[in-house]
């Protein structure tokens, strides 16, 4: 891309997050106040592969994002592409796009949209990544777009759990999203006070369950609350039957086994996440301005900054293990 683009893409894609509608209002407004045309593209990179008869990139005006800045997930949709690892079919996407004069593109997603982006930033087109996923594990930004919802509906669920858990007696086993990265975990566990934080990265055997629920127990408390990782070695209901079957008597408490999924993509998006979703989306629309692609936009501490691509990808951001430590001496 020579220069300032005549007209720009957006799309979605993989984990839907909450804030991701502000970020494609904040593009496409950002961009038309430049006088450029933007484009919008339906379900994600197998919308910008397929043919053009079926009519997955379409126009975006400053009305087409009205009333969506409180809308949870994608109002362009999103959807997985094995056919995207392809060359050609990058190409073809790339094809797409220059058919209509549109000479960038900007990415919302997390890992593995990122690592498409830097593939089509590969093979020519200039491309921006926004920082997307609830996860939190994307390399180059502290936060990410849809992480702090998917806390905030997390910590509530959690909360209500207890108040029934307290009632009847209960140790409530409750198994959070996050893929492979325990950062959801540990931030719920450590916001709810929970007993025991089973994550991924920091394994916690059922026997150190089973004690710390005693303990639980032991000090006079009415509920326990047990945290687990969907990524852990053992998810919510092995762990609750291994406890069931090996340690049922120590325990004491009755077992519940709560598994969130979904509903933690769900949601209004947070004060926080608008923002993020409205900064990223403009300052995406900065760097296209001055030149400035294949990088992705994301926050480091207070400040919006960029990071290239290829600096993100197959990398897993680390947790802070020292917080484990911390949940587990406030629990007590």
């Amino acid at each position: 891309m020579q220069g300032q683009p005549k007209a720009i893409a957006v799309l979605t894609s993989g984990g839907d997050a909450a804030g991701m509608n502000m970020a494609i209002r904040a593009v496409t407004r950002s961009a038309l106040a430049r006088g450029w045309a933007v484009y919008g593209v339906q379900e994600g990179f197998a919308g910008l592969i397929a043919p053009p008869e079926e009519g997955k990139i379409s126009r975006l005006e400053a009305r087409d994002v009205g009333g969506i800045l409180g809308r949870g997930g994608t109002v362009l949709g999103s959807a997985r592409c094995k056919d995207f690892h392809d060359e050609k079919a990058r190409a073809r996407g790339i094809d797409n796009l220059a058919a209509l004069g549109v000479d960038a593109l900007v990415v919302i997603g997390g890992n593995g949209s990122q690592t498409g982006a830097h593939a089509l930033h590969e093979q020519g087109l200039a491309v921006i990544g926004i920082a997307s996923t609830i996860d939190n594990d994307l390399e180059g930004s502290d936060i990410t777009l849809g992480a702090d919802t998917a806390l905030n509906v997390a910590v509530d669920a959690v909360d209500k759990l207890r108040v029934t858990a307290s009632s009847h007696r209960r140790a409530s086993i409750v198994e959070v999203m996050g893929r492979h990265c325990g950062y959801i975990g540990l931030a719920v566990g450590l916001a709810t006070g929970a007993e025991a934080i089973v994550l991924p990265e920091n394994d916690v055997s059922p026997d150190e369950v089973a004690q710390r629920i005693v303990n639980a127990y032991e000090r006079g408390k009415h509920h326990a609350i047990v945290i687990v990782a969907e990524g852990a070695r053992h998810n919510a209901q092995a762990l609750a039957a291994i406890l069931e079957r090996d340690h049922r008597e120590r325990v004491r408490f009755d077992m519940r086994v709560t598994v969130l999924g979904h509903i933690q993509r769900g949601g209004t998006p947070t004060v926080q996440d608008r923002l993020l979703g409205a900064r990223f989306g403009a300052h995406a629309i900065e760097c296209l301005a001055r030149g400035e692609h294949g990088v992705l936009v994301g926050l480091r501490g207070s400040e919006v900054v960029t990071t290239p691509l290829a600096e993100v990808i197959g990398k897993q951001k680390p947790l802070d293990l020292d917080l484990v430590e911390l949940a587990h001496v406030l629990a007590q």
